[in-house]
């Protein structure tokens, strides 16, 4: 028996965004292996052979950045970032649905505003190098950036899957 439910076999927009939140996925996961392996040799290198490298710091720091600010975007995606699930839940389903309209606008919102500081903070400081390491100071802010203008994306489908007319109204 099959079930003809829109929202459980995704149209072309949604395979493209289920493929670009796997990639966002992958991305977090290989940042936060990569701050296990560079705090790892920090801690060899300072401890063992008595030598700390100096550019562990910044692509530490980078690497903590685009960990957080792919799994926040991740977290958008799959809608698993802060909401008021259970007051929802207690609403009239037009009350429902508007909440469900309004969240991602609120979350497209607070995107926009990572995404445009984070590129305004990327740019600013090009031009400085950072201590240690051969990357501009404001490096971090560019995952931060990125990561912003993916939540906007995640959210605004968020917003087009909320205004869909629900095939019933349990399926949440």
């Amino acid at each position: 028996m099959t079930e003809s439910n829109p929202r459980s076999t995704p149209a072309g927009l949604q395979r493209a965004l289920e493929a670009l939140a796997t990639a966002v996925i992958h991305i977090a996961v290989v940042a936060l292996l990569g701050l296990v392996v560079v705090q790892g040799w920090q801690v060899f290198a300072r401890y063992v052979i008595n030598d700390s490298p100096s550019w562990t710091e910044p692509v530490t720091l980078l690497l903590l950045s685009t960990a957080m600010s792919m799994g926040a975007a991740a977290g958008v995606h799959t809608n698993r970032h802060f909401g008021f699930f259970l007051l929802a839940d207690h609403l009239h389903p037009l009350a429902r649905r508007a909440v469900d309209a309004v969240v991602p606008l609120v979350v497209a919102a607070i995107g926009a505003v990572i995404a445009w500081w984070g590129w305004a903070l990327w740019i600013d400081g090009l031009h400085i190098k950072a201590a240690g390491a051969n990357l501009p100071q404001s490096v971090n802010y560019l995952p931060l950036s990125v990561g912003g203008a993916l939540m906007v994306v995640f959210a605004l489908n968020r917003l087009l899957l909320a205004l869909q007319p629900a095939a019933l109204e349990g399926d949440r």
